[in-house]
């Protein structure tokens, strides 16, 4: 997985993973959640991706947008 590079310094987010047709996210509590295009909706996921890579607002995005629309929690 790639660091997060939490610009803000306030996200729960600490690493991620993209990959084609979903992003993996693990949190500061060690949550690790996989968000598809299925689950969560393309547009959400392509804009997860952005987020993830440019290191500021995914958490925010996550909280306010996708909400529960993860495909799966791996831990």
């Amino acid at each position: 997985m790639d660091k997060y590079l939490n610009l803000s310094g306030k996200s729960d987010v600490t690493e991620y993973k993209i990959i084609k047709d979903s992003v993996t996210i693990r949190f500061a509590d060690h949550s690790v959640y996989i968000y598809s295009n299925q689950s969560a909706g393309m547009g959400n996921v392509s804009k997860m991706k952005a987020l993830a890579i440019a290191g500021k607002g995914l958490g925010t995005f996550i909280n306010t947008t996708v909400k529960e629309g993860f495909a799966r929690k791996i831990r």
